[in-house]
C-alpha cells in the first residue's frame, strides 16, 4: 500500500511518520492515484486544511477529535479519523479502511454522534487463575518479607532459581516490583 504523508511539519506529523516505519509501511513523497493521504495536524481543522485534493482516500490524524469535528471532516468526504496516539496496528487499520473505502473513527466520538454517553475505557489486566507450586510458594514468602537469600533456604533452592522463578512471575502477572507482584497476589486471591 502507497501512503503519502502531509499536513504541517509538527510533532503529530513526526509520530504518524515514526508508527509507519515501525509497521513497516513506506511512505510516498507524493501523492499518487493508487496512495492514500494520511494529513496530520494538532486539530481536525489544520488536518482538513492540509488535504488540498479530493481524489485521494485520506486518514486524518489529530491530536484531539471531538464530535463536531467528526461531522465536519465527514462533510467534507473523509471517513476514516484516529487520534494522534494510536499505535502502527491502528494506524495501519485506518489506512485499509481507507483504501477500502471504509469508515473508521475513535469510540468515544462515534459514541456522541450516535447520541451516548461513552463508557470509560476498562483495561483489566490478563491475571493467571493459578500459579505453580514454587511460583505461589516464592510470593507468600515474598509477602512474608523474605528476601532471595532465605526464600532460597527456605525452599532448598539457589538464589538464582529464586531469581529466575521471581522474573518468570513478574513477567506472567504484568507487574512492575516485588511489591506490585504482592499486592497484585492479595487482590486477585493467588496467595
Amino acid at each position: 500500500m502507497l501512503v503519502h504523508v502531509n499536513g504541517p511539519e509538527s510533532a503529530v506529523r513526526a509520530t504518524v511518520l515514526s508508527a509507519l516505519r515501525d509497521a513497516g509501511v513506506s511512505v510516498s513523497p507524493a501523492a499518487s492515484p493508487d496512495a492514500v493521504v494520511v494529513s496530520a495536524a494538532g486539530t481536525v481543522d489544520e488536518a482538513l486544511a492540509g488535504w488540498a485534493s479530493r481524489e485521494y482516500p485520506v486518514v486524518v490524524v489529530a491530536d484531539t477529535v471531538s464530535a463536531d469535528d467528526a461531522r465536519r471532516a465527514v462533510r467534507s468526504g473523509v471517513k476514516t479519523m484516529v487520534r494522534s496516539n494510536a499505535g502502527p496496528n491502528q494506524l495501519v487499520a485506518a489506512l485499509h479502511s481507507a483504501r477500502d473505502g471504509d469508515g473508521r473513527l475513535p469510540h468515544e466520538v462515534l459514541v456522541r454522534l450516535l447520541g451516548g454517553t461513552p463508557e470509560p475505557p476498562v483495561s483489566a489486566p490478563r491475571i493467571p487463575t493459578r500459579l505453580t507450586p514454587r511460583q505461589t510458594a516464592v510470593l507468600t514468602l515474598m509477602a512474608d518479607g523474605h528476601g532471595n537469600a532465605a526464600i532460597a533456604e527456605a525452599l532448598a533452592c539457589s538464589e538464582h532459581t529464586v531469581k529466575n522463578v521471581i522474573y518468570d512471575l513478574m513477567a506472567r502477572l504484568h507487574v512492575r516490583n516485588r511489591a506490585h507482584a504482592v499486592a497484585l497476589a492479595v487482590r486477585t486471591g493467588l496467595i
